[in-house]
C-alpha cells in the first residue's frame, strides 16, 4: 500500500509537529493534513480514495469508546494504515485494539528517535509497526495471564471475572445456580491466592489478568 497522504491527529502541537517533520524528511513528497477531533478525521477518511496514514493520540483524541478505533480501523482496511503514537496506554487497551485490528501499530512517546523514525517509515511503506515496549507490555500481561490460571481453578476465575465486572454476591450467585454460602467461599479464596484484602483490588488483578476488558470494567 502506497501511502500518498497522513493525517495527524494529535493535539500536541510539538509532538504534531516531530511527526511532520519526521515524515517529510522519509518522503518530501507526502500530502499533509491534520485532525482535531473524530468526527473531522472520520470524514477525512470517508471522503477520500487517497491511500492514508493516521498518526494518532488516542489519549488526547474524542473517542468515545475504543471500539469506535477499531471500527473505523476495519473498515479502511486496505485504504488507511495506523500508527498510535502516545504517552500512556492501559495494556487492556493494547491487547484489544492489536488483536482486534491488522493495521494498527504502536510507539509510546518516550521512546528513543530512532524507534520513532522506524515507526513512521514501516508506516508509511504500508506496514504494523509495534514498538518493543508495547510489545513487552503485552508479554508481561500473557505472564500474569498464565499465573492466574496457575493460581486460581475455573470456577474461581469465573467467579472472579463476575466481581469485576461489578456483581453482587447475590447476584452471582443467582447467576451460576450457587448459594450464597458457596460464592463467599469463592471470594474468600480468591482473595487469599490473590493476596488481596478487598473487592476493588482483585478488579484491578482482573483487569491486569486479561480476565475483563477495559470496555467492560469499571472500577
Amino acid at each position: 500500500m502506497k501511502i500518498e497522504r497522513i493525517i495527524i491527529a494529535d493535539n500536541q502541537p510539538i509532538t504534531a509537529y516531530a511527526i511532520e517533520k519526521l515524515a517529510s524528511e522519509i518522503n518530501p513528497d507526502i500530502v499533509i493534513e491534520y485532525s482535531t477531533h473524530f468526527q473531522d478525521l472520520k470524514n477525512k477518511l470517508q471522503t477520500s480514495e487517497i491511500k492514508t496514514a493516521v498518526f494518532l493520540d488516542y489519549t488526547l483524541f474524542d473517542f468515545a469508546k475504543q471500539e469506535y478505533l477499531t471500527i473505523v480501523a476495519e473498515s479502511m482496511m486496505g485504504k488507511v494504515n495506523w500508527l498510535l503514537i502516545s504517552e500512556d496506554l492501559t495494556t487492556s487497551f493494547l491487547h484489544y485494539v492489536l488483536c482486534k485490528t491488522q493495521n494498527i501499530g504502536v510507539v509510546f512517546k518516550d521512546e528513543s528517535i530512532d524507534s520513532l523514525k522506524t515507526a513512521i517509515r514501516d508506516t508509511l511503506d504500508g506496514d504494523r509497526y509495534v514498538s518493543q515496549n508495547a510489545t513487552k507490555i503485552l508479554l508481561q500481561r500473557a505472564y500474569k495471564e498464565e499465573q492466574c490460571k496457575d493460581t486460581l481453578t475455573q470456577t474461581e476465575r469465573e467467579v472472579l471475572k463476575l466481581i469485576a465486572l461489578g456483581k453482587t454476591t447475590k447476584e452471582i450467585a443467582v447467576e451460576r445456580s450457587s448459594s450464597i454460602h458457596t460464592i463467599n467461599s469463592h471470594r474468600k479464596n480468591i482473595f487469599r491466592k490473590l493476596n488481596v484484602n478487598c473487592a476493588h483490588d482483585a478488579k484491578k488483578y482482573a483487569l491486569r489478568a486479561g480476565l475483563v476488558e477495559e470496555s467492560e470494567f469499571y472500577i
